[in-house]
């Protein structure tokens, strides 16, 4: 064993002993050790429980016990039951994430390109929100789309609204909320990589008389598809499944079916029910990422 601890290798160093490459090749996974049991403990085994939950008798309850029945029935009852919850929430995650882009591209791209030494103190007030409760910035948006707030009497001033016209307890309001709540999560990555962008790409652009728009398409555009791909996973995903601005926001005919799935496990207590909309809720978030990671690697890639 001492002889092949100095065996000179190609590079003339002394080949390090067995037990020490052993060793070198157990360390990522130690590294990846505690992270994997926090992964198993806080999520591999609640989500086989609901999975569990999702197949018991719909006819049990908590008082009486459920019964393991493999109830696969639960699934198609529940998705018939509140299919108008389920198209709901994602159409208003998917007109939020419109706004988000509209207003979070050109901020991200003003601060990563044009802010100068102003560009921390942007970035702080973009994330500064996120250090107040979720809740409470819900509820100031209450009071900003209140019937008395100013907003609304500025909106009905300039006729835009009329006389009993209102913003709050509506989809707009909902829509907004959205919005506002999720907009850090789009506006970060995207400034992660458009602070990346070479200005010297779009002058040379310009020298070879590409128009501004034309500039943005082939040079910006592309190279912030990293940071814009992962912006609108982290807006739309829990963008879909939230239920707190629709509460505050809204009313029942604006609930999304986080409003349904908070209500079957808290209030109704008829958990086969909320653990079968958590699984259906999650199965079509999961195949539209697949989808639009499929589509954005080969619009990315052409």
């Amino acid at each position: 064993m001492s002889a092949l601890a100095h065996v000179p290798t190609s590079a003339g160093k002394p080949a390090p002993p067995p037990l020490r490459r052993g060793r070198s090749r157990l360390l990522p996974y130690l590294l990846l050790l505690p992270g994997a049991v926090w992964l198993l403990v806080f999520f591999a085994l609640p989500l086989v429980q609901l999975a569990s939950a999702s197949l018991y008798d719909p006819a049990g309850s908590l008082s009486t016990g459920y019964a393991m029945t493999w109830a696969f029935g639960n699934y198609p009852d529940a998705l018939q039951a509140y299919w108008p919850q389920f198209s709901r929430s994602f159409l208003y995650s998917a007109i939020a994430l419109v706004l988000a882009l509209l207003m979070g591209y050109p901020l991200a791209y003003a601060i990563a390109q044009k802010a100068g030494r102003w560009k921390n103190l942007l970035l702080v007030a973009v994330v500064a929100p996120m250090f107040t409760s979720f809740l409470v910035r819900t509820l100031a948006w209450k009071t900003i789309l209140s019937d008395n707030g100013a907003l609304v009497g500025l909106l009905r001033d300039v006729h835009l609204l009329g006389p009993d016209g209102r913003l709050l307890a509506t989809p707009i309001a909902v829509v907004l909320g959205l919005t506002y709540n999720f907009l850090p999560f789009l506006v970060l990555p995207l400034y992660a990589s458009l602070e990346r962008l070479d200005p010297r790409l779009l002058e040379a652009a310009s020298d070879l008389y590409a128009s501004p728009l034309r500039a943005f398409a082939k040079v910006t555009l592309p190279l912030s598809m990293p940071g814009l791909i992962a912006g609108t996973l982290l807006f739309f995903i829990p963008a879909t499944g939230d239920y707190i601005n629709a509460e505050l926001l809204g009313t029942p005919n604006e609930y999304m079916i986080g409003n349904v799935i908070d209500s079957a496990f808290l209030v109704r207590l008829d958990y086969p029910q909320g653990a079968a909309l958590s699984f259906l809720l999650m199965a079509a978030i999961l195949a539209i990422v697949f989808v639009y990671l499929r589509r954005a690697g080969t619009e990315e890639v052409l």
